[in-house]
């Protein structure tokens, strides 16, 4: 069985390690701000922290050629640094603003839906998306990348985007676009974190014997 080190031991931490075993790994560290096992044999490192742990996190264990699972947000504007890292060190990552295969599947559904409204002008589109209270990121990555996937599809109009934070809701994301003869809704709705934690875990078994940068729809998709 691969050993798996969980490196940030928060909800998604733990909930990974209940989760682990149903995946093939033997939980090897648990590090976290008051834990600080050895990442020493880990053949996989998952990790989920807070945005500005992640560049130096990455730094400690690519040099130990641990290929890494980022499955925190909002750190994206280190994603250029973070890619460095691991180039330097020969090993291999992961990252995805959202590690749910749902997500994954509702977004090639968006961006194949702003494909086939590109050229009807008469449709406006809208997004959004409603998270739990204490969600560092607003509005969340994967609305942004929901967003870019659209434009990138070619639809160039305006996009009203907008978000909600409150209570422990775990995450609902939905795209509209809207006419005066009808109106068509996307949404997908995450009923806990189970979803995330899976994705993750997914990834980190493919990615064991691997070299360079991945997202998660390559793990699911191909690249």
């Amino acid at each position: 069985m691969p050993n798996l080190a969980i490196v940030g031991y928060g909800k998604m931490g733990r909930l990974i390690d209940q989760l682990a075993h149903e995946y093939g790994f033997t939980v090897t560290a648990r590090i976290d701000v008051d834990r600080n096992e050895s990442l020493q044999g880990a053949d996989v490192a998952v990790e989920f922290s807070v945005p500005s742990s992640v560049a130096g996190n990455v730094a400690k264990i690519a040099a130990l050629g641990i290929p890494i699972v980022v499955g925190t947000t909002g750190w994206l504007e280190h994603l250029d640094e973070v890619k460095a890292i691991v180039g330097k060190n020969d090993t291999a990552l992961v990252w995805s603003p959202n590690f749910s295969i749902g997500v994954n599947v509702f977004t090639r559904l968006v961006t194949e839906a702003a494909r086939l409204f590109q050229n009807e002008k008469e449709y406006g589109a809208w997004a959004w998306e409603i998270h739990h209270v204490t969600k560092k990121d607003a509005p969340s990555g994967t609305l942004l990348k929901l967003v870019e996937q659209m434009r990138a599809s070619g639809f160039n109009r305006a996009i009203d985007a907008s978000c909600n934070r409150a209570g422990t809701h775990p995450g609902t994301h939905e795209i509209g676009f809207d006419s005066a003869a009808d109106t068509i809704t996307l949404r997908h709705t995450a009923r806990n974190r189970e979803g995330f934690a899976r994705g993750a875990l997914k990834a980190a078994q493919w990615i064991i014997g691997r070299k360079g940068c991945y997202e998660f729809s390559d793990v699911l998709f191909g690249g």
